[in-house]
């Protein structure tokens, strides 16, 4: 069917130019376009501003996943680990109980027991000190507005402090003191880079 200047054309040709009436002049009005490296192509390529970032990101959206989002990254990788180095330990600690034991069902039995027991009490274990991490992390973020290095070793050293909660003062201190070394050598392993690279022009 013939028509008149804002018909376009069907099929595949008239998909990438190649036959049938194109867009009208009132069509591609304002639309911002170059053309290819051959006259023959009629593809409209949208122009971007050169600074534009590699990903479309949808509006105040941040370019790096924030805490909430990687708690749950956190928590199951933690409880992923935990189990795997838990079976690893109850596996030495059921050959070493049964050292004296011939190999039978009941010896397996209590080997497979020990496995699954450290297991899961290692899983458990860091599961737990992940959700609370995460949890720290995400209320300290939140309040403060901003997100930093302050906010993991502040989170860490909380966790530590909660953790141990139940052993008194001193058990309070020294998980306190736990989570602020692994979360500061966390932090310091973080930035070693930018470290180095703010030294070598200092030097200069």
């Amino acid at each position: 069917m013939e028509g008149g200047g804002n018909s376009k054309g069907t099929g595949l040709g008239g998909l990438f130019g190649a036959g049938g009436v194109g867009y009208s002049h009132a069509d591609l009005a304002g639309v911002p376009r170059t053309l290819g490296k051959y006259e023959g192509v009629s593809l409209i390529c949208f122009v971007f501003p050169q600074d534009t970032d590699e990903f479309i990101l949808p509006t105040g959206a941040n370019k790096t996943r924030g805490r909430f989002e990687l708690a749950f990254f956190t928590i199951g990788g933690c409880c992923m680990t935990g189990a795997a180095f838990g079976a690893l330990n109850g596996l030495r600690l059921g050959l070493k109980e049964t050292q004296n034991m011939a190999w039978s069902k009941p010896r397996n039995v209590q080997i497979l027991n020990m496995v699954t027991r450290q297991g899961a009490l290692w899983a458990n274990t860091l599961g737990s000190l992940a959700l609370l991490y995460s949890a720290f992390g995400v209320i300290i973020e939140k309040t403060r507005g901003a997100e930093d290095d302050l906010n993991t070793i502040a989170a860490g050293t909380l966790t530590g402090m909660l953790y141990k909660s139940t052993g008194g003062v001193r058990g309070i201190a020294r998980g306190g003191i736990v989570g602020l070394t692994l979360t500061g050598l966390y932090a310091l392993y973080n930035n070693w880079e930018h470290m180095k690279g703010s030294i070598a022009r200092q030097s200069l």
